[in-house]
C-alpha cells in the first residue's frame, strides 16, 4: 500500500523566514528596491496590487493616520496592531518603521523588535535620533541598541533586515553637507554594521556626488529618501543606491487629493 500524501498545514514561521530572506535579497546596489511607504492595511493592499516587491510602513504616516504626531507618540501597541493587519492582507515582506526602537535602553529596543517580528514584520527601521528632541545618539550607544535588535531577531530565528537610519544629514543644514559629513556617516555605518545592522538609511542626503561617495564606501547597502530635490531613481541606481523610500509623501499626496475632492463635493 502506498503512503498517503502529507497534508500538513503551512508553517507560518517558515513562511516568515522565507519572506525575510526574500526581502534581504532585494537590496542590490545599482538596482534599488523601491518602497512606496504605506500606513495601514488598505494602503498596503493598494501598493501590493500596483506590483510592489515589498511593503514598508512610514512612522510619520502611520502616526498621522491614527491621529498622533510622529516621534514615538503613537503607542507601540497600535504600531504592532497595524503591522499585524498589514501582514495578514499582503503576501509580501513587510518592514516596519520603529523610529528609535520604542525603548529607553537596548533591552527595550530588542523587545520592540521581537514584538514586531511576532506581529509579522521581517524588517525594521531603527534611527539614531532621540524622539524627544531629535538629538543624535553617540555611535556606540546606537550600536548597542542595534545589537540588541539583532539578538532579538536571531533568538526568533528570523533573519530580519535591520535598516539603521542615521539622521546626520537631517540634523545638518544642507549647505553644510560635505565629504566630512559623509565620512562621519561612514564611521557610523561601520559601527552599525559590526553591531548587526543590514542597511544604512540616510534621509536628507540629496547631493549626487555625496550619495556616490557614501554608496561606494559603505559596508551596508544604502537607502535614500525620494524627494523633489533628490536624484531620480535611474540616477540613484547609477550612484549605487540599493533602496529608495518614499516616506510620508504618499500619505500627504493622498490626503491633499481627499481634501480637494471633499471640497469639490461640498461646494
Amino acid at each position: 500500500m502506498s503512503a498517503r500524501p502529507s497534508h500538513r498545514p503551512p508553517d507560518p514561521e517558515s513562511a516568515q523566514r522565507a519572506r525575510a530572506a526574500a526581502f534581504r535579497a532585494l537590496h542590490l546596489p545599482g538596482r534599488p528596491l523601491v518602497l512606496y511607504n504605506v500606513w495601514d492595511a488598505g494602503s498596503a493592499r493598494a501598493v501590493a496590487a500596483a506590483g510592489a516587491a515589498a511593503i514598508a510602513t512610514g512612522s510619520w504616516s502611520v502616526a498621522a493616520a491614527h491621529g498622533y504626531d510622529d516621534g514615538e507618540r503613537l503607542p507601540l501597541s497600535l504600531v504592532l496592531g497595524n503591522v499585524a493587519r498589514i501582514a495578514r492582507v499582503v503576501d509580501l515582506p513587510v518592514s516596519v518603521d520603529l523610529e528609535a526602537g520604542y525603548g529607553d535602553d537596548p533591552a527595550g529596543v530588542g523587545a520592540s523588535v521581537a514584538a514586531a517580528i511576532a506581529a509579522g514584520a521581517v524588517g525594521a527601521n531603527l534611527e539614531d535620533a532621540r524622539p524627544a528632541d531629535g538629538s543624535l545618539r553617540e555611535p556606540d550607544e546606537q550600536a548597542a541598541r542595534l545589537a540588541a535588535a539583532r539578538a532579538a531577531a536571531d533568538r526568533l530565528g528570523v533573519p530580519a533586515f535591520l535598516n539603521a537610519r542615521t539622521d546626520l544629514f537631517l540634523a545638518t543644514a544642507r549647505a553644510h553637507h560635505d565629504a566630512a559629513l559623509v565620512d562621519a556617516a561612514l564611521a557610523r555605518a561601520q559601527r552599525y554594521a559590526a553591531a548587526g545592522a543590514d542597511g544604512l538609511f540616510v534621509p536628507g542626503l540629496v547631493a549626487p556626488e555625496l550619495i556616490a561617495r557614501l554608496a561606494g564606501a559603505s559596508p551596508l547597502p544604502v537607502n535614500v529618501m525620494a524627494s523633489a530635490d533628490a536624484p531620480d531613481r535611474a540616477t540613484l541606481a547609477r550612484l549605487g543606491v540599493a533602496r529608495v523610500s518614499h516616506g510620508p509623501a504618499p500619505y500627504r499626496r493622498l490626503l491633499r487629493q481627499l481634501e480637494d475632492d471633499a471640497r469639490a463635493a461640498l461646494t
